[in-house]
Formats: C-alpha cells, sequence, structure tokens
C-alpha cells in the first residue's frame, strides 16, 4: 500500500490511502484508451438528435483535428429531391416520354421532399438558415404533388392549351433553389462555396438517378427515340467536372490528399473519393459509347452501368461533403 500525502488544512495533515494495484489498472486503461483513440477504433453511425451520419476522426497530436465528420440526411434528400425534378423537367418537357415516367419521378422527389421535412423539424434545429430549408423542402413536397395532380388531371387533353404544362416541373426546382441556398448557409465554413456545393450536387445526383429511371421506362415504351436517353446521359457528363471541380476548391479534397484535413482513416477516404469521381466519369463516357449500339440490349446496357454511376456518384458527392463538413 502506498501513502499518498494530502494537503495540509487548520494545522491538520490528510492523507488517502491508494491501492497499488489500482493505480497500475488506471495506468492500464489511460494507455488503451489513448492507443484505441490514436488509431481511432471509435466510429458512429448516427441518425438521430441532429440526424447526421458521423465518423469519429484519429485524434492527432500534430494538429487539431474535428470530432465528427458529419452530413445532414434532411439536406441529401432535399438536393436528391430537387435536382430529380430538374431532371424530369428536362426529359419531359419534349412530350415525348409516356406520362408515367412523369408520374413516377414526381412520385418518387414527392416523398423525397417530405422525408427531407420530417428529418429536418424532427432535429428541433434552430437556425435560422435550417428552418428555411425545412420549410422549403415543405414547398417543394406540395409543387411537385401539384405538378403530379394536374398531369393525371389533364392526361387526356391533347391540344387546345389545356394540356400539361412541363414548366410546372419547374416549379419545385425553384423553391427547391432557395432551400439549398439555405442549406450551404447551414454548413458552415465558406458560404459561398458551400452553396456552389449544394446546388451542383443536387443536379449531380438528380440527373444520373433519372438517367437510370429513364432507361428502364424503355422497357415500358420500346419505340421512344434514343436521343432521350443520349440527351440525359450527355448532360450528366457536362455536371460531373463541375462537381469534381467544387470538391476541389480549398478547403476540399485536396487538402484531404496533403494531409492537412484529417478525414480519420489515414487520408484512404480521401483516395476513396478520387476513384469514385474518377470512374463515375468513365462509366459516363462507356454508357454514351453503349447506347450507340444498334440493338435494344444496348439501352439495358446503358442502364446497368448507370446503376453503378449512381453508387459511384453518391461517392464522390457525399463522401467529399462528409469529410470537408465544418
Amino acid at each position: 500500500m502506498i501513502l499518498d500525502r494530502g494537503s495540509h488544512c487548520g494545522g491538520e495533515q490528510r492523507g488517502s490511502w491508494t491501492s497499488e494495484t489500482a493505480l497500475k489498472k488506471n495506468s492500464s486503461a489511460e494507455h488503451g484508451q489513448s492507443q484505441a483513440t490514436r488509431w481511432g477504433e471509435f466510429h458512429r453511425f448516427s441518425l438521430g438528435g441532429s440526424h447526421s451520419f458521423g465518423i469519429v476522426a484519429r485524434r492527432s497530436a500534430a494538429r487539431i483535428v474535428r470530432d465528427v465528420i458529419k452530413l445532414d440526411a434532411a439536406t441529401v434528400f432535399l438536393q436528391w429531391s430537387v435536382g430529380g425534378m430538374l431532371g424530369c423537367w428536362f426529359t419531359t418537357r419534349h412530350r415525348e416520354v409516356g406520362l408515367g415516367y412523369g408520374w413516377l419521378l414526381r412520385s418518387i422527389y414527392v416523398v423525397m421532399a417530405v422525408s427531407a421535412a420530417y428529418i429536418g423539424f424532427a432535429s428541433r434545429s434552430s437556425s435560422t438558415a435550417e428552418m428555411i430549408r425545412n420549410i422549403g423542402a415543405i414547398a417543394v413536397a406540395v409543387t411537385a404533388s401539384f405538378g403530379l395532380g394536374q398531369s393525371i388531371v389533364r392526361r387526356k387533353e391533347t391540344s387546345g392549351g389545356k394540356e400539361f404544362r412541363p414548366s410546372i416541373d419547374l416549379w419545385p426546382v425553384a423553391v427547391g433553389l432557395i432551400a439549398l441556398v439555405a442549406c450551404g448557409v447551414s454548413d458552415g465554413g465558406n458560404d459561398a462555396v458551400a452553396i456552389v456545393r449544394t446546388v451542383v450536387g443536387a443536379a449531380f445526383l438528380g440527373f444520373v438517378s433519372d438517367a437510370m429511371l429513364l432507361g428502364h421506362w424503355y422497357l415500358v415504351q420500346p419505340g421512344l427515340p434514343r436521343r432521350h436517353v443520349n440527351e440525359i446521359v450527355r448532360m450528366f457528363l457536362y455536371i460531373w467536372p463541375l462537381e469534381v471541380t467544387v470538391m476541389l476548391i480549398p478547403t476540399g479534397m485536396f487538402s484531404v490528399f496533403t494531409g492537412s484535413v484529417d478525414d480519420g482513416w489515414s487520408g484512404q477516404l480521401g483516395w476513396f473519393w478520387g476513384a469514385c469521381a474518377i470512374t463515375t466519369g468513365v462509366l459516363g463516357v462507356v454508357t454514351l459509347k453503349a447506347l450507340q449500339e444498334r440493338s435494344y440490349s444496348a439501352v439495358m446496357a446503358a442502364t446497368g452501368l448507370m446503376y453503378l454511376a449512381i453508387l459511384t456518384s453518391f461517392g464522390t458527392d457525399l463522401v467529399s461533403r462528409a469529410v470537408l463538413a465544418g
């Protein structure tokens, strides 16, 4: 046993007896905790409270790093919804794709917008920007639902100005753009960079999803001209370099490569992002090449490639934004 000499108070000496065994246990526990923290063995996946996805970043004595890499689920669903409605208008404006395609997309993105609003309000966010985002998500759901209803009601009208106007699909995009600006502000850091990343990411995720869904629609409407799927895939490829560029703007993914931003995985998430970004572009180019084949199966092959592109696109957008979240 070891006597631990205490402080003197009122001329009386205080002492405390500490077990030598307890000291060893405490020392061992502290060593184990520091080692676990150093190697980043504690990870977190959360969808409660702040509704954010998180990974506890690895501590480093050489530099200060963030405790949590986070990504707001409400923002992701809103991005997907707004970008998807933009892609819906992009294709249906020609009035050649069947009405059911528009019904499918509007229904999907209404659900996503409602999910964004629910998650946002359930998180009990107090900031003005997040409140604007949540209200904007409701507005996106309402306007997209209105377009869906109008398309169903006027499905038999083909002339006389009573037919469904595809421009109605731009209403949720317009109100959603305001909400996306609020999303960028709520992310923290450089507001301008965050807003651009959020808006470009919305178009990026929306167009790749709509391209895949349009490829499936050829099973329902085999006689649909192939130029429509070519057009949306080509537009996706125009957005792809913008997406990669905005993620490289400082503070961006270059900072992860150099180590000035710690991703908690010794830079592995940075290289994973790079692989996703390159693979996404390659898949887009190969999809266009596949569509040059005359056979009908080429469309199905292109659809399968866009399935893969959705996975790599989410890796390109979400991984980078999660790592760089302030």
